[in-house]
């Protein structure tokens, strides 16, 4: 298999505030909710660096989609990694997220291995780790 992924998705059970929390929340970009003519299809993209891609799609959606029973919601089956240049962006990224209405899990701090970084989560519960590693230069 080729590193090729291009979209991580999301399982959300209300579509809209996701879409606000993202969108407004966290400025990124997107062109809205598509595909509400189709029974299981609204969803909604984000553009991400270098062509990838987040989307939020109702979890009851991907249940239907992938032929699996919806579970139980578990925030620890997963994080996001959102990488920035700074503690001080981290700072930023965090306030950011607070005031869209993340819930912040562990405030911003020093790490055991040098970096620094919290957590929060978004309002269906995904989690997000903001992380500045100094051993990491992103060139934009």
């Amino acid at each position: 298999m080729k590193p090729r992924i291009s979209v991580i998705t999301l399982g959300v059970d209300d579509l809209e505030r996701s879409l606000k929390f993202y969108k407004d929340g966290l400025g990124l970009p997107t062109k809205g909710i598509v595909g509400q003519e189709f029974e299981h299809g609204a969803v909604a993209f984000f553009d991400l660096q270098s062509g990838v891609k987040l989307a939020i799609w109702k979890r009851k959606d991907i249940a239907h989609d992938t032929s699996l029973n919806q579970t139980p919601i578990s925030p620890t089956e997963f994080t996001i990694g959102h990488n920035v240049g700074s503690k001080e962006e981290v700072d930023m990224v965090m306030e950011q997220a607070r005031k869209a209405g993340a819930i912040i899990t562990v405030p911003a701090h020093d790490t055991f291995w040098g970096g620094y970084s919290g957590y929060f989560q978004d309002p269906e519960g995904h989690l997000w780790e903001v992380v500045w590693n100094p051993a990491w230069e992103f060139t934009e």
